[in-house]
């Protein structure tokens, strides 16, 4: 992931770029934020699938024994 910080010439959300010793600012526009929302929200969903199945295969190998 990026880095992120408030610019200090407009105030705004930016990824910062170092090159050389000069540090760039590109400002974050708002689709972009909510792309990367929709991607954390999705990775979320296949990792809560996932702990859910295992906790159900953990409890069937609980009981069994």
């Amino acid at each position: 992931m990026s880095q992120v910080s408030i610019c200090p010439t407009c105030g705004s959300k930016s990824r910062i770029k170092e090159s050389d010793g000069v540090t760039s600012y590109q400002a974050i526009q708002d689709d972009e934020v909510f792309k990367k929302v929709s991607q954390l929200k999705k990775a979320m969903e296949k990792f809560k699938a996932k702990a859910e199945k295992l906790e159900k295969e953990l409890e069937t190998l609980k009981t069994s024994q």
